[in-house]
């Protein structure tokens, strides 16, 4: 309810003040041949990621990048339907059916892809920074970022490099203490066995297309609406729209991608109805497809949100007891 609220007032924000006849004026003369060169763009960003996943998973199994595609568009599209991106849990569940593995290589997976996507996003904002100017609180943003990235990658160093350790056999402690205790070294042997992998660089390097692609595609849209702003306005643009949505809310992050795509864009002069009408529209355009490949996506998978549901209720009951 909270992650709706805020979606709610955001959206009061984004269309407060603007002037509604003029709110989508750009899109009669809009460029479509940009727009079709970026939604291939933005689908190309969903393949990357599948095909980075597949390295990361290379040694426990055939998990081909179709198979990772398809896992990552079914969680998307439950992600767009449902709040708190519960998708997540789902494209795990489809990886470890499909790889038969353990629930601890899949999520430690998961977890060095969002470790690579801090980094290359700390990087990102480091190098728009030197190109365009930035606001203030996107500065402070990018300190904190760095400061995690730098944290995650001495646990991740470390995990790598230190002996394997195992849970031990003699003693088995009970309880919440103890399940955590098995959980925490099962995602650190999981994280070991990817860092000595050596599919593991080719993966980080993959890891910079999937925000190339995203800030292609933002961008070649805003060239399409009539905006008239630089390749770097407009990865910042996505850019304060990555930090500000980082935390889960409301499904497909409505209010707040609006939000954040408005306060970046006047950030840089654009009208505020004007970036208004183009929040809108960015999304409606990089949303559509994801629901259609999504929902084939999920389809083919055969699940359903039934079973979902189900699988999310019996895991969350394995947890507490």
């Amino acid at each position: 309810m909270l992650g709706y609220g805020i979606a709610l007032a955001c959206l009061v924000w984004v269309f407060h003040d603007v002037r509604w006849a003029d709110l989508f004026g750009n899109l009669a003369s809009m460029n479509w041949r940009w727009v079709a060169l970026a939604v291939a763009l933005d689908v190309a960003s969903y393949l990357s990621q599948g095909w980075r996943w597949s390295l990361l998973l290379r040694s426990r199994g055939r998990f081909s990048p179709l198979d990772a595609v398809q896992a990552i568009y079914s969680g998307l599209f439950v992600n767009e339907i449902l709040p708190m991106r519960v998708g997540e849990v789902l494209r795990g569940y489809l990886a470890a059916r499909r790889l038969h593995a353990g629930t601890a290589i899949i999520v430690s997976s998961m977890m060095v892809e969002r470790f690579f996507d801090g980094v290359w996003i700390a990087l990102a904002v480091g190098i728009t920074i030197l190109m365009v100017p930035l606001p203030r609180y996107i500065l402070g943003a990018e300190e904190l970022l760095a400061a995690l990235v730098v944290g995650a990658a001495a646990l991740f160093v470390y995990l790598v490099l230190r002996r394997k350790s195992e849970p031990p056999k003699d003693i088995e402690i009970a309880g919440i203490r103890g399940r955590m205790r098995r959980t925490l070294v099962q995602l650190g042997g999981g994280i070991r066995d990817i860092g000595r992998s050596r599919h593991l660089y080719a993966s980080f390097a993959v890891s910079s297309l999937v925000l190339i692609f995203q800030i292609l595609a933002f961008w070649l849209i805003m060239c399409g609406y009539g905006l008239g702003l630089s390749f770097w306005h407009g990865a910042a643009v996505l850019l304060i729209v990555h930090v500000g949505t980082m935390v889960p809310g409301a499904p497909s992050n409505v209010g707040t991608y609006q939000f954040f795509t408005v306060l970046g864009l006047t950030q840089f002069g654009i009208d505020k109805t004007l970036a208004g009408g183009f929040s809108v529209v960015v999304f409606l355009i990089l949303t559509i497809p994801l629901w259609v490949i999504g929902s084939i996506a999920f389809g083919r998978s055969g699940m359903t949100l039934q079973h979902l549901r189900s699988h999310v209720d019996t895991s969350a009951g394995d947890a507490k007891y």
